[in-house]
């Protein structure tokens, strides 16, 4: 069993940055994805980015250029810093925590955590 804790969200202005993280504990497989996915009123559930156990990232065309995700192995904890922020950007974001040979969507997830982006 993998917990997860996300920390970090809140109230920003557009333009405004905001950094989020998530700690992972529990029965953690050796070659794992960590990622960040987000999901806004009405809408389905979306991959923001994630990172494996190497450090090779992947973005959704959405993030590029904006957020940068990145992973602390030793404290197995992913972070996400969103800088730019967009009003579309408001949703609760959901870390989770996959082996990487699962298929995306999988494994487990945190409780979530808002972020409005609103001024």
């Amino acid at each position: 069993q993998v917990h997860l804790v996300e920390s970090g969200g809140g109230l920003v202005q557009p333009g405004g940055s905001l950094r989020l993280s998530c700690a992972a504990s529990g029965s953690i497989a050796r070659f794992n994805v960590m990622g960040w996915y987000r999901q806004a009123p009405g809408k389905q559930r979306e991959l923001v980015a994630n990172i494996n156990s190497y450090g090779i990232t992947n973005y959704a065309d959405s993030a590029l250029g904006r957020f940068t995700i990145s992973r602390d192995n030793t404290k197995n904890t992913v972070y996400l810093q969103m800088n730019s922020l967009k009003s579309e950007d408001t949703a609760v974001y959901y870390c989770n925590l996959r082996y990487a040979l699962s298929a995306m969507g999988t494994g487990d997830w945190g409780q979530g955590t808002q972020v409005t982006v609103s001024s």
